[in-house]
């Protein structure tokens, strides 16, 4: 047994035997059966509103902490040992209806439920699509290339100011719009959410290659170079896309940056 299933075993227990608690559900890869020994464990909890709830000794009662911080979307992430994280979302049943709003569920309703002691938890998963919208309009692909070319734009101009690394961390932005282009052109949309998880098992090996092209150290060089060869491929996705999906292309846009970047 893996030690993230030994975890969430005893979550579960937990979880039954606090009376503060009212409902509680587990996302994440174990819920989809594609966990693994580096996978984390991952749950909302949603106690009743009058409980003032202490986060690291609840996690205590699950396994020794070794480290909890809380990050910048507001989700507790614990460290356990053998450097296993959890992430834990210590919310109140009055945030159960704002799950309603969530994009998709990704799993079965059942596999995600761990307690629901009045049922107010599985209507609202069971609103969800189980797979997230991909784009599929013309003006959802449309604005999806344009982010693209948004984020490669502030990449170049920042670059040639002499910003290298926050031209670096622009790049991340502009590659993972090039994963959704790439999973948009050959159809791989089956984590869209986030695209780079398992893109080497689900693009086409020549396409990984060529997205791994598109990465590049902090180095000024090698950034620039960067810019031009995920220009390139981008430019060859949208044009792809606008074909299949009849939109107009800015080819304005298009020259200048073909002879800028």
């Amino acid at each position: 047994m893996l030690a993230q299933e030994r975890l969430i075993a005893r979550v579960r227990e937990v979880c039954a035997a606090d009376d503060r608690l009212d409902a509680a559900l587990m996302y994440g890869s174990f819920t989809t059966d594609e966990g693994d020994a580096y996978s984390d464990v991952e749950f909302w909890l949603f106690f009743e509103p009058q409980w003032q709830v202490d986060s690291r000794a609840w996690c205590e009662r699950v396994a020794p902490v070794l480290h909890l911080v809380r990050n910048e979307f507001g989700t507790d992430v614990v460290v356990f040992p053998g450097l296993v994280r959890g992430e834990f979302h210590f919310a109140t049943t009055e945030d159960i209806p704002f799950v309603r709003g969530w994009p998709a569920r990704n799993a079965a309703t059942d596999r995600m439920i761990v307690l629901d002691r009045q049922a107010r938890l599985r209507p609202a998963l069971d609103s969800l699509p189980q797979r997230a919208v991909v784009p599929q309009s013309v003006g959802e692909i449309d604005a999806l290339c344009g982010r693209f070319a948004n984020w490669l734009l502030l990449a170049h101009h920042v670059a040639s100011r002499g910003e290298t690394l926050r031209a670096w961390d622009a790049l991340g932005h502009a590659h993972r719009h090039l994963l959704w282009m790439a999973r948009l052109v050959h159809d791989r949309t089956e984590h869209w959410l986030t695209p780079s998880r398992q893109a080497e098992a689900e693009l086409p090996d020549d396409v990984v290659i060529e997205l791994r092209q598109t990465t590049a150290p902090a180095d000024p060089g090698a950034v620039r170079e960067v810019l031009r060869v995920a220009w390139q491929r981008g430019r060859g996705y949208w044009t792809e896309l606008a074909r299949r999906h009849r939109i107009g292309l800015p080819e304005a846009l298009f020259a200048e940056i073909d002879a800028s970047v």
